[in-house]
């Protein structure tokens, strides 16, 4: 149940029972553990201070699929979102350049592996997004290549309608390093007979993910996601859209 007034999500288990809370990184309340405040943080910041009252009251720091801290012992799982503030027209919501944390605090049911219950998945399914070591590549402007981009046609050597194998070749036979799909009807992940259909090829060396989709029956290359941190530079009409900050590129 979402508490939009305040910035609060309710996650029910069974008989309607409050079994956690997810904080809303622009809209919801400030949280303080002893002296640290979790919410609406910078994450490095919060992350360097959650780290230093882990190890003084002898608790154990993990990774969460997000690459964000995971505190079993308290029961808190944070995240991050993309700051918003005031336009200077001062009426309508714009981008900032900078990240701030959110959270989610379960009940000590749920502590152990909060995204990996019911109540949780039931609100944020997270079992196909991609998992984050909590390290994040980057490469520096020198390190990567420069793509010309033919709207609605071709991004670099990517050209629409290209089967997956087309893609990797075009990449220089790179193999995806993580691939994403489903299966149609959900009782085939239980063994029954079924075909899988792929969904996405992450290439981490050339720093973009393809997505195919189905026009004929056959998966062909719909659209293309070049990463900011790691992916080539595309410019168009003298602006750099890739590595950008927001405010800037807005």
């Amino acid at each position: 149940m979402r508490y939009q007034d305040i910035g609060v999500t309710g996650i029910y288990g069974p008989g309607m029972i409050l079994v956690g809370v997810a904080i809303d990184a622009m809209e919801g309340p400030l949280v303080r553990l002893r002296e640290v405040e979790l919410s609406a943080r910078v994450p490095s910041q919060a992350r360097a201070e959650i780290a230093h009252l882990a190890r003084r009251e002898d608790a154990t720091v993990r990774v969460n699929w997000s690459g964000d801290p995971e505190i079993a012992a308290w029961g808190v799982s944070m995240g991050t979102a993309l700051e918003y503030g005031i336009s200077s027209n001062g009426h309508n919501p714009e981008r900032k350049d900078r990240m701030i944390t959110s959270a989610l605090f379960v009940s000590a049911e749920l502590a152990e592996s909060p995204y990996e219950t019911g109540p949780v998945l039931h609100w944020c399914d997270v079992r196909e997004r991609e998992k984050n070591s909590g390290s994040w590549p980057v490469k520096t402007d020198q390190e990567r290549s420069h793509w010309s981009w033919s709207p609605l046609k071709a991004v670099g050597p990517l050209r629409f309608g290209m089967t997956p194998r087309h893609v990797a070749d075009a990449l220089g036979g790179e193999v995806p390093a993580g691939r994403q799909g489903h299966f149609p009807y959900w009782w085939w992940r239980r063994g029954a007979a079924g075909q899988w259909t792929l969904t996405d090829d992450r290439f981490e060396q050339t720093g973009v993910t393809a997505h195919y989709w189905y026009p004929d029956g056959l998966p062909a290359l719909g659209a293309v996601t070049v990463h900011g941190r790691t992916g080539p530079q595309i410019a168009h009409a003298g602006i750099p859209l890739i590595g950008a900050t927001p405010s800037r590129l807005d």
